[in-house]
């Protein structure tokens, strides 16, 4: 079992166009990218991806597979 990225000390960024109560940060640690929800930043939990999934992620995003109305469209 993989241990778990230690992010108590990562460099946490928020999108520059997050607004009220729609904000995730992103960080590095350990050779992986987390993700948490900015409201819970101190109790939240924390998805960790590695470079692959990441990268894989980040070509669905900008080619618009995770678009609120593709999304929608899908459910």
């Amino acid at each position: 079992m993989a241990l778990k990225p230690d992010f108590s000390s990562a460099k946490w960024r928020k999108s520059g166009v997050s607004s009220d109560g729609g904000c995730v940060e992103v960080a590095y640690s350990d050779g992986s990218i987390g993700v948490r929800d900015t409201k819970d930043s101190g109790t939240g939990p924390i998805l960790a991806f590695n470079k692959r999934e990441w990268a894989a992620f980040l070509e669905g995003t900008a080619n618009g597979e995770f678009a609120y109305e593709h999304l929608r469209a899908t459910s």
